[in-house]
């Protein structure tokens, strides 16, 4: 680890950015933004920034809420600990800041009141922005910011509630690192030398806007807002398409991931913090409804695919406004009619179960660009 690059807080930052550090005064932990929020950056459709985001594991209450202690117990040398996620917990501990980062309750609670765990960067207004146009969040670039992360099983959350943790645990962390070929590794138990590698796809897994009213929303169920969508397609490369709710859009990011199979079926995924650079686009409603018809909730893009999206807590009801999504899509996108496009989606797209851990469900759907020309 000695060798691996950690970058701290504003360290070797390109020149002619933005930058947005996740600190006391930046990050809400455990809600997002809503419309009655102040922006903490303003910026211009088109501009660049860049973010360093913050894992919310390794900082938890079940953790020790002391990230130094708690990573030194892995084997990780203090300044190996982003500087960032010290401050952060010792700000909350404090009660510094209440409003963003007061009372928390690990894990994901479904009670109105409660918290999530995430720690969310933002919000950051984009000039002009109204209801009705697109906010075009685009991947320039994911890096991560330190060579290891957290896995982890809590409250009988997770795919299979009662089975995991299981004997009655209250949680479950597993310690991930990195490799010198840049692919993450677990052991195989919690006494194994041996370990299992794989690949690394880094993305964040909450990116969004404000949600409309002056009610910030909890961090882990995703919405119309975006939020905690958590689908693993959207790393450097890609967009975020989400319909603006509010004055400055006051976009957000949180949740990074180095890795996650689709599902995340133990409640988290490789989950460790990344450097984000971020290109946020403004696309005015009327040529965001040629573009891609009247969208009810995030879409993403990648080179080879549109990924219209459905959410819900019931996963049969979220597959079913996926399929919904992409007949509007396509009948506004490419002209369609609704009985062509079913049946092409049918035959040709995956739908593919983003997580089933956030309370609400999310499915996306992958088409295919170049079966249309582009």
């Amino acid at each position: 680890m000695r060798d691996q690059i950690i970058l701290q807080p504003g360290t070797d930052v390109p020149a002619g950015v933005h930058y947005l550090a996740t600190q006391r005064d930046t990050a809400f932990w455990g809600r997002l933004p809503c419309a009655a929020d102040e922006p903490v950056l303003t910026v211009d459709p088109g501009d660049d920034v860049v973010i360093d985001t913050l894992s919310h594991e390794g900082i938890l209450e079940d953790q020790g809420s002391d990230p130094l202690t708690w990573f030194a117990e892995r084997g990780v040398p203090d300044g190996a600990v982003l500087a960032d996620a010290v401050e952060l917990t010792r700000a909350a501990r404090a009660g510094e800041h209440a409003s963003r980062l007061g009372v928390r309750i690990p894990g994901m609670p479904d009670s109105p009141g409660g918290h999530g765990g995430h720690v969310v960067t933002g919000p950051i207004a984009v000039r002009g922005a109204r209801p009705g146009d697109l906010l075009a969040i685009r991947v320039l670039e994911a890096t991560p910011r330190v060579p290891y992360g957290v896995i982890s099983n809590r409250h009988g959350r997770g795919a299979l509630p009662g089975e995991y943790p299981a004997g009655g645990a209250p949680a479950v962390s597993v310690f991930a690192s990195v490799d010198d070929d840049g692919r993450g590794r677990i052991p195989l138990s919690a006494d194994a030398r041996s370990t299992v590698g794989f690949d690394l796809a880094p993305f964040c897994g909450i990116m969004g806007v404000a949600a409309a009213g002056g009610e910030r929303p909890h961090s882990v169920p995703p919405g119309r807002f975006g939020g905690n969508l958590d689908i693993n397609l959207l790393g450097a490369g890609t967009t975020l398409y989400l319909p603006v709710q509010a004055d400055g859009a006051l976009a957000y990011v949180g949740d990074p991931h180095f890795a996650q199979g689709d599902g995340e079926v133990a409640l988290t995924a490789f989950e460790a913090s990344l450097r984000m650079r971020l290109r946020l686009d403004l696309i005015p409603a009327g040529e965001a409804t040629a573009m891609f018809g009247e969208l009810a909730g995030p879409l993403g893009e990648t080179r080879d695919f549109l990924v219209p999206t459905g959410l819900d807590r019931d996963l049969d009801v979220a597959v079913q406004d996926c399929v919904r999504a992409a007949i509007a899509l396509l009948r506004a996108r490419y002209g369609m009619d609704a009985e062509h496009a079913y049946a092409y989606l049918s035959a040709a797209t995956d739908f593919d179960i983003s997580q089933v851990v956030d309370v609400v469900k999310g499915v996306h759907a992958k088409i295919r660009k170049s079966d249309f020309g582009s």
